[in-house]
């Protein structure tokens, strides 16, 4: 078990990492809620696995749960089904008394996030991240938001949860796949900041790493903490977080967030923006070597698939990190030490 607290002015909140503690939940909101009512979200996938169980658990502690039920995947964080939510807190009678709880991955954390910071100018919830991309990234930090056809969380807020509750047993159910999507962005961690944490995924293999997986997020997480307490609002070293994630957006976006899960996108920007990197002198050579490795043990692409080029330059250009007619990429120098790279817009296709 390990604890974190996000330390800031004001709003700080726990991190609990602890096998099982979806079974503790009923308890575990208490300080949280002054009502009885408990609204969660979540999607078909994690209902089918966890959310009677969830459900049964916190109704025993005198609880009135509402179920709000999503269809799994990256369509469902749109303007569209924010406003369907919207309607069924309405139609619950949805206060600032109650509790909504986050049930799922990346997209239903995001997306009851801003929710949450939105209806009723801002009502509490709790994360219980159930991937793994969530659980060392998503779900901490405040960020959320919904997707535009034009590109992905470009209408979003800061808004902290109460809480977030990390259940690494949860992870047991993944398939291979979402595995190793959200290894891309414990890997990413040790490129931007934790060389001991990279080394450590280098030597160990696919069935070590869920022996390991607390420490893993545990590690992730303190790292996060970390550059969120340092620039809450993403002004300046909250972007390095963002190492892979340009060029990884765009691949998604191009491919109608089909072919690539988030993490193959992120796979890829990585390892395609360092090798870039290298060859500018930027980064230390064999850096793009080493991270191309660690992605094939862990089945995730680095290879550039066939793309359209006008497509891909159109897909970054609305990039969240875009300042006036600059952008902000994320470079390393070598594994563990990354920086902030600003480049004029109309530079871009001569970088990638």
């Amino acid at each position: 078990m390990f604890n974190l607290t996000i330390d800031l002015p004001e709003a700080p909140y726990p991190i609990v990492i602890q096998n099982n503690v979806i079974k503790e939940m009923g308890q575990k909101i208490l300080p949280f809620i002054q009502r009885k009512k408990v609204v969660i979200i979540t999607d078909k996938n994690v209902y089918a696995a966890y959310g009677e169980a969830l459900i049964q658990n916190i109704e025993k502690s005198g609880f009135q749960v509402h179920l709000i039920l999503l269809y799994p995947g990256e369509n469902s964080k749109s303007l569209g089904v924010l406003e369907c939510i919207y309607k069924e807190l309405l139609s619950y009678n949805m206060t600032k008394s109650d509790l909504l709880i986050a049930f799922g991955g990346g997209v239903i954390g995001d997306l009851t996030g801003f929710a949450a910071a939105t209806f009723l100018r801002g009502v509490p919830f709790i994360q219980i991240p159930t991937s793994l991309i969530a659980q060392v990234d998503s779900s901490i930090g405040g960020k959320t938001a919904v997707n535009l056809k034009e590109g992905k969380n470009l209408v979003g807020s800061f808004y902290h949860p109460k809480a977030v509750f990390i259940d690494p047993q949860l992870l047991q159910s993944l398939s291979p796949r979402f595995f190793s999507d959200g290894m891309a962005e414990v890997i990413k961690y040790g490129c931007i900041k934790d060389s001991e944490l990279f080394l450590k995924l280098e030597k160990l293999d696919k069935d070590q790493l869920m022996l390991h997986i607390d420490e893993i997020v545990f590690r992730c997480c303190e790292i996060k903490k970390r550059v969120v307490e340092e620039d809450e609002k993403d002004e300046n070293t909250r972007m390095l977080l963002n190492f892979g994630h340009t060029f990884g957006h765009g691949v998604e976006k191009v491919f109608n967030y089909k072919k690539y899960t988030h993490g193959e996108g992120v796979a890829i920007g990585m390892y395609h923006i360092t090798k870039k990197s290298e060859e500018m002198g930027y980064t230390q050579m064999g850096t793009s070597n080493r991270i191309k490795a660690l992605l094939t043990k862990l089945n995730l692409p680095s290879q550039l698939p066939d793309i359209d080029e006008t497509q891909l330059l159109e897909a970054l250009s609305p990039d969240k990190k875009t300042r006036g007619d600059d952008i902000h990429l994320i470079l390393l120098r070598s594994i563990g030490d990354s920086f902030i790279h600003p480049i004029a817009k109309r530079d871009l296709k001569d970088f990638f």
